[in-house]
């Protein structure tokens, strides 16, 4: 497999090793999205999954109940709180922002695009395990492409 391929979910959850391009991942992603984020999943194990999405409007106050999340930023700049809204701060390629599962979060704008991070989430994060704090922000469905099918 050469660096620059991208492995299947099926492939990367059995694989001991691998190498990703990012660079090329990210370029894969969609110019537009009806969702808030569309994501490609590198690795899919129960004790840690990793992937590269892109966001493509801002996100409402959040938490994930089963994992702490790792985001490196891989391109774009926007703002991001955690905790409380008065934490908020801009983010940009190179900022690594990390938060523990529970922990209530926003990214209320995107300054320059494309929006892409590289996402390690521990333990595995399931896809459907994100919980708006005003429910009528979204769901599941309207956060993720893959939670739309």
């Amino acid at each position: 497999m050469s660096e620059t391929e991208i492995m299947s979910e099926t492939e990367t959850a059995a694989a001991r090793f691998a190498r990703f391009d990012l660079t090329a991942i990210a370029a894969s992603l969609p110019e537009t999205a009806d969702t808030l984020l569309v994501d490609t999943y590198l690795t899919d194990r129960d004790s840690a999954s990793a992937r590269v999405f892109r966001v493509y409007k801002g996100t409402p106050p959040h938490y994930h109940a089963t994992s702490d999340e790792y985001l490196y930023v891989l391109s774009g700049r926007g703002t991001f709180w955690m905790e409380d809204p008065a934490t908020v701060a801009e983010f940009g390629p190179g900022q690594l922002l990390f938060f523990a599962r529970g922990t209530v979060h926003a990214l209320p704008e995107i300054l320059a695009e494309p929006v892409v991070f590289l996402s390690v989430d521990a333990p595995r994060r399931t896809p459907t395990d994100i919980v708006f704090v005003n429910p009528d922000d979204g769901s599941p469905e309207s956060f993720m492409a893959r939670n739309a099918r």
